[in-house]
């Protein structure tokens, strides 16, 4: 097994995520198999207590395991399946070493940070790394592991210090260490200064590491001479040192990676030159390409409470991207705040509520998306119905499904005060329910998590013609609340069809508007299995449906399985829709062809925010 590793330094949210990924993506090219590790030094078990305030979304995978939305990343970049085991935390490796000391495996001895701790991050990586990812059997050939945070944070140490002895352990040949380092550019006189990174890759020396390759992330290609110098004072070879420039979309970065033949330095490294061939990255080439050509735009109004920070919606924001480029669209979200959406807002700030509905009513389709508590769940609803009731495509996800049927019980139904018991436990028309298996006093893993089987009930519903005519899907889930089945026969006689359900026909998990062009709302998450050259096929119908395109797509696909959305097929551009004869030209500079209505949404800096005001972006 070969192991890469990548650090951070001088600042965090360089884009050590999508740097680790594009790594991935490149070595797999190579015609190498990868499998990939994310360390979070912080205590928590897992990301699923945490705020997407605080880290971002909460990214779920088959297992049920809610880790880092860097795991998203991976998955999306490699078309891989990790597992919860494949994010590793503080919490995690603390709680397993006191777990063997409460059991005396240690015999009675003195349990330290090192050697136990450390130990026991080196044994975790060796045994996760071991676990096949990409459906194929055996290990794979390489681990990239990400280490969250910056070189130099107190939290860290125990994992750099394990990861110092995992090299020695592991051998020369068999571990490339990666610094991802800030080279900024002083604007006053345009020049690229690199003692920030001297003196991170100096901290990271003294710390027992040594950089086989740097990644610099800079506003522009650095410049020979600033090679040269980080060279002789990194001791890193000069031809070792790449640019991570800012770039028009994300797509960009393994092609940037690869023109500046990083694959042949981390190779070389890892004596693996005589094995891998040259990357052949023609079908990302391709999509790339395709993404920073599209100009003819598609609005999404994405109707959510975290709309402060966009990483809270991150595979959503992925999900909608792969579909509008498979769709031939410039991908435009407008983020609308839910709340500004409510009568509160309307006398307290008139203007946000003017231009919330504004952003609302020009949007060509709506998004509600998954989250939890009441702030801003009426705002949902109003969205919900002016949607239904203006025939606007619209899919909500999680709790975005359950706010279209609050919406349906109380302006279709007449059942005024039919509300979730999530938001008033106190109800005499209780539409959603805390499900019976939740639990109430505990938080952390006690929701219906991972990938779960949905069954169609109605063989032509337009969901399960996207979905290639097939009888189940199986999609992943995160939740505590469901429809109550209760009512079901009530929405079904007026007009709301749950055409997908589990596997006993009780618990809903997809729902139509009968005679509406798109109103679909699911139980699942499907946005956590889209992928780049597979789009989620919810998205897909949302965003041909939000281009009037719906039809023609379900005539064209909707009679087997040879569904090829992202028009790449044996290597050729087989894209056979929907440009209206306008042409292409470049989006100029909107990160991965995403634009915003430019509210202050920013990147928490990981490396894949969207979003600009149309002025540039950066990764």
């Amino acid at each position: 097994m070969k192991y890469v590793l990548v650090t951070g330094g001088v600042v965090s949210g360089l884009g050590k995520g999508v740097t680790a990924s594009s790594i991935g993506l490149l070595l797999k090219a190579c015609g190498l198999r990868v499998t990939s590790i994310k360390i979070d030094p912080y205590l928590n078990t897992d990301a699923g207590t945490m705020s997407p305030f605080e880290h971002g979304e909460v990214f779920v995978l088959d297992d049920g395991g809610e880790v880092d939305l860097d795991l998203g990343n991976y998955e999306r970049f490699l078309d891989i399946k990790l597992t919860q085991d494949n994010n590793i935390t503080t919490g995690k490796i603390y709680q397993s070493v006191i777990d063997k000391e409460r059991k005396g495996v240690y015999l009675g001895k003195t349990v330290q940070v090192v050697p136990h701790i450390t130990d026991a991050i080196q044994e975790w990586i060796e045994r996760v790394a071991m676990v096949p990812v990409d459906g194929k059997e055996g290990p794979a050939d390489v681990c990239v592991i990400e280490l969250g945070g910056t070189i130099g944070d107190i939290e860290s140490m125990p994992f750099i210090e394990a990861l110092g002895q995992f090299s020695y352990r592991v051998g020369l040949g068999n571990f490339c260490l990666i610094h991802v380092s800030l080279v900024p550019v002083i604007n006053v006189v345009g020049e690229q200064k690199t003692k920030p990174t001297q003196h991170s890759v100096r901290g990271l020396r003294g710390l027992g590491l040594t950089p086989n390759i740097l990644a610099c992330r800079s506003s522009k290609e650095l410049d020979e001479n600033v090679k040269l110098k980080l060279s002789q004072f990194c001791h890193v070879l000069a031809e070792n040192i790449v640019t991570l420039c800012d770039v028009p979309n994300i797509w960009h970065i393994p092609l940037l990676l690869r023109d500046q033949k990083a694959h042949e330095s981390i190779l070389k490294v890892l004596n693996l030159q005589g094995i891998a061939r040259e990357p052949d990255l023609h079908e990302w080439t391709f999509r790339t390409k395709l993404c920073d050509m599209l100009h003819n735009p598609v609005r999404i109004a994405m109707v959510g409470k975290y709309t402060g920070l966009s990483d809270s919606y991150l595979s959503v924001l992925k999900a909608l991207l792969h579909a509008s480029v498979a769709c031939h669209r410039k991908l435009i979200v407008e983020w609308v705040a839910a709340g500004d959406l409510e009568d509160v807002t309307a006398k307290k700030a008139p203007d946000v509520y003017k231009a919330a509905w504004n952003l609302l009513k020009g949007a060509d389709g709506v998004l509600v998306p998954g989250g939890f508590g009441d702030r801003g769940v009426q705002g949902k609803i109003l969205a919900a119905k002016y949607a239904r009731e203006n025939r606007v495509p619209f899919l909500g996800i999680c709790l975005g499904m359950q706010i279209a049927v609050i919406e349906f019980a109380r302006s279709v139904l007449g059942l005024h005060d039919a509300n979730s018991t999530e938001f008033d436990p106190e109800t005499s028309n209780p539409c959603v329910l805390f499900m019976p298996e939740g639990s109430k006093t505990h938080m952390g893993g006690t929701m219906r998590l991972g990938s779960r089987r949905t069954y169609f009930k109605v063989p032509d519903c337009k969901s399960a013609k996207l979905y290639g005519n097939v009888s189940f899907v199986d999609e992943r889930h995160r939740h505590r609340y469901e429809v109550n089945p209760d009512m079901i026969s009530q929405f079904e006689n007026a007009g709301l069809s749950f055409v997908g359900r589990d596997e006993t026909g009780r618990r809903m998990e997809i729902v139509e508007l009968l005679g509406h062009p798109y109103f679909v709302g699911v139980q699942f998450h499907p946005e956590f299995k889209s992928r780049p050259g597979k789009p989620s096929a919810l998205f897909l119908g949302l965003i041909a449906a939000a281009c009037g395109q719906l039809e023609v797509f379900l005539q064209n696909y909707g009679h087997g399985s040879k569904l090829l959305p992202n028009g790449i097929n044996n290597r050729k551009s087989t894209v056979k829709v929907y440009q209206n004869g306008d042409g292409f030209k470049s989006c100029n500079g909107s990160l991965n062809g995403v634009h915003s209505n430019g509210n202050g949404v920013h990147s928490n800096g990981n490396g894949n925010g969207v979003h600009s005001n149309g002025n540039g972006v950066h990764f």
